[in-house]
């Protein structure tokens, strides 16, 4: 862990270059929509600059096309569905889900060139998820794993996808760094028992998790109506982030004296585990949608507190919102170098690494061409 004087050394234009980086690894899964979005017309999402229409086939599968149509460039979001296919709401053309033109109305052959680009796509966990990169690489065996899912001893709450005004990887530093809690959430997730605890960073071949065990202190306000003991607690955070944007968050509270570095699952009758599944979609380098659920393991069929859950969960989220949209504003607008501290550790490993698959995936793709 660098000294506080090392860390004064990353001010200037090589920290300015680091957080100023941007890009796309595309050869990933990201998050298109919840399930139920898709309904029975189509719908129309923009996903790492580019714009795609999904919609379900006859049998419930969810597709991805490109939003435009071949002809006038109208977006299909504004034609509908018939069978397997989505017909454009200009002309009638029709496209089957890999992106084949299969029909031009009022003639008998499909014009060279008509086809538009079609996208692997897979439902899972309620989401629709797409791969953005080359289809032939598409496994869909790396789809993050959620633990518990279905279980009858685990409960779920979720919240609509929330829309940020800012650069996905900004939204990324925020889930590597839990000390922002501290001053973000003093209502919700944080209090003084946040403040200064260090990190323990550790990496992983896809990604990076940052944790810090906070011991014999209060339980904090969001955690207060569902922790199943009373007195002080010790605190797991734990934030895993994983490339190119999604985060598995875990929130352990073990009574005082139980928990700390060196202890693990299980963690004891009384302990209070909720994971939090975080996934974020660039929409383009200034837009970013976000994707959220929990799991917990105490009162799984309590409706009333899942509702509960998810609406504390949305105000406290709406909080970094509202940073976080700041943040970027002050990314566009203030001139001069910035300074790095100590907790930006985690988020600039993860911001150089990712650079360099980014980097080393364009090189690639640069070959094959």
């Amino acid at each position: 862990m660098p000294n506080d004087r090392q860390w004064r050394t990353l001010g200037g234009q090589d920290n300015e270059e680091a957080m100023g980086k941007t890009g796309w690894l595309r050869n990933a899964w990201y998050v298109a929509a919840w399930a139920d979005e898709l309904t029975e017309g189509p719908l129309e999402r923009q996903i790492i600059g580019e714009h795609i229409v999904l919609f379900r086939q006859e049998s419930g599968a969810p597709a991805a096309v490109s939003a435009f149509c071949s002809h006038r460039r109208l977006s299909l979001a504004k034609g509908r569905v018939t069978g397997d296919r989505i017909a454009c709401g200009y002309h009638g053309l029709e496209f089957s889900a890999d992106g084949a033109c299969v029909n031009v109305p009022c003639q008998n052959a499909v014009p060279k060139g008509a086809d538009i680009r079609g996208y692997r796509v897979e439902e899972r966990w309620g989401l629709v998820w797409i791969w953005m990169g080359e289809a032939a690489l598409a496994d869909p065996a790396t789809i993050v794993e959620v633990d518990h899912w279905g279980s009858p001893d685990w409960g779920y709450n979720c919240g609509a996808a929330m829309v940020y005004d800012c650069n996905y990887l900004l939204i990324a530093d925020n889930l590597l760094d839990p000390s922002h809690v501290a001053w973000v959430h003093q209502t919700s997730f944080g209090g003084t028992s946040c403040e200064a605890v260090p990190m323990r960073i550790r990496e992983a071949p896809n990604g990076f998790t940052v944790s810090r065990w906070i011991t014999d202190a209060p339980v904090t306000p969001f955690y207060r109506d569902l922790v199943p003991f009373d007195g002080h607690a010790d605190r797991l955070q734990q934030y895993e982030v994983r490339y190119p944007s999604l985060a598995v968050i875990k929130a352990v509270f073990v009574p005082a004296g139980e928990g700390g570095e060196g202890s693990g699952e299980p963690w004891g009758p009384r302990a209070f585990v909720m994971d939090s599944y975080n996934f974020i979609t660039p929409e383009n380098e200034g837009r970013s949608r976000y994707y959220w659920f929990q799991m917990r393991n105490v009162r799984p069929d309590d409706a009333d507190l899942s509702m509960a859950m998810s609406a504390a969960v949305l105000a406290a989220f709406s909080e970094d919102l509202e940073v976080l949209n700041e943040v970027q504003r002050g990314m566009d607008t203030a001139t001069g170098p910035f300074v790095s501290i100590a907790t930006d550790a985690g988020p600039l490993r993860f911001r150089n690494r990712l650079e360099r698959l980014i980097e080393a995936e364009q090189a690639a793709h640069t070959k094959v061409r």
